[in-house]
């Protein structure tokens, strides 16, 4: 009875070791990971079959994946905050706001083979990359273009003025209820750039870091576009009815509703305008209390395959942030790297959180205060 007694122990002891050294293995997921994510940045061929990188996922490590989606960068910060959450594609104007509210966590490259891939201009973002700590795996990038129809424009317009400054168009009909405007306040980052030319006195050099005389000035700007914003944008979906429906001819938009509209043959078409652009690279973030952290690293390892870089690229209309991408998806193809605005890069403004900066600089507390008066019409 002793013996039997001490091998049954003995047994249940290996058991209990085994079994602890088996939730500790770190090839084993948790089988579920939650997401935010921007529309159209994670697809499993629901809306085109063609479209899929989250079913092989699944099928290779038992992570089933679950999306909820954002469509501004203040709600992810918001649901971020509320938690529930494993993993968010945030923004740059988003990270920080993350990084400094203490809402994701730091992550342990090296449980990343896959970041040998980034590209390089992304590794060091002062976006994700705060003291020395990596704050998440870059995920996709791209530009704020001009995007405008081509029969109201035969000849691309060259300048943001279009949007900010009551005109006649080319074809001799104002612009008031033909433009819009982005639903967010790091838009005013946009007015801020175009200010930099139309106002060099102003001596603007980061539209990000704005002075309270340059803070007011901008303000301006965007109170008397007021009056000619159709509506202020954030869904994609209703942008592109708008362009087709609505008798809207020139917004910012993202490179992925212009080549959506193209798709479909409508008269639409892009423009790097003289004052430059802002733009926007996503980083996918771990969340503090990440309920699910093994499948997670395991999903920002898989976001970083080259063919899933190209897939989410010719999908959304953006760029890979992994340069190899460019070529391991045939749904991109050859030259989709280079009509997305690959080369634009180093003349992107990337969006990044507004910080005082000691006092110099208006926050980005009062940023989102005004936008939404403005927005309202006050």
């Amino acid at each position: 009875m002793t013996t039997k007694f001490a091998l049954s122990t003995l047994s249940a002891l290996c058991l209990t070791v085994l079994s602890a050294q088996a939730a500790e293995d770190p090839a084993k997921g948790e089988g579920r990971l939650d997401i935010i994510a921007w529309p159209g940045y994670i697809e499993r061929g629901q809306t085109d079959k063609q479209y899929d990188w989250v079913t092989q996922f699944e099928k290779e490590t038992g992570c089933e994946v679950n999306v909820k989606t954002a469509a501004t960068s203040d709600e992810m910060v918001s649901l971020m905050a509320k938690g529930g959450y494993d993993l968010v594609t945030a923004s740059g104007d988003a990270s920080l706001r993350l990084i400094m509210g203490k809402r994701v966590q730091p992550v342990d490259i090296s449980k990343i083979p896959n970041w040998k891939n980034v590209d390089p201009r992304l590794v060091k973002g002062e976006w994700f990359n705060v003291d020395g700590k990596v704050y998440g795996t870059p995920y996709q990038w791209g530009p704020n273009l001009l995007m405008y129809n081509t029969k109201t424009f035969p000849t691309p317009p060259d300048s943001w003025a279009v949007l900010f400054v009551k005109q006649d168009l080319p074809d001799g009909k104002s612009n008031q209820g033909r433009v819009q405007a982005y639903d967010g306040p790091i838009y005013i980052a946009d007015a801020a750039l175009y200010l930099k030319t139309a106002q060099p006195a102003l001596n603007i050099t980061d539209p990000y870091q704005l002075t309270e005389e340059q803070y007011q000035a901008v303000l301006k700007v965007l109170r008397d576009q007021h009056q000619l914003v159709h509506r202020y944008w954030h869904d994609t979906t209703v942008q592109m009815s708008d362009f087709k429906n609505e008798g809207v001819v020139a917004s910012s938009a993202w490179p992925y509703q212009a080549n959506a509209l193209k798709a479909e043959g409508q008269p639409i078409a892009t423009v790097f305008p003289k004052e430059g652009v802002t733009g926007w690279a996503d980083t996918t973030m771990l969340h503090a209390q990440a309920k699910h952290p093994v499948c997670a690293y395991k999903w920002m390892n898989w976001s970083l395959t080259p063919k899933v870089q190209g897939d989410v690229a010719a999908w959304f209309g953006s760029l890979p942030a992994v340069v190899e991408g460019c070529k391991a998806s045939t749904l991109l193809g050859e030259k989709g790297c280079e009509t997305n605005g690959f080369g634009y890069f180093d003349k992107i403004m990337f969006w990044k959180t507004p910080t005082a900066s000691g006092g110099k600089f208006v926050p980005y507390s009062r940023w989102t205060q005004d936008y939404i008066a403005i927005m309202g019409g006050r």
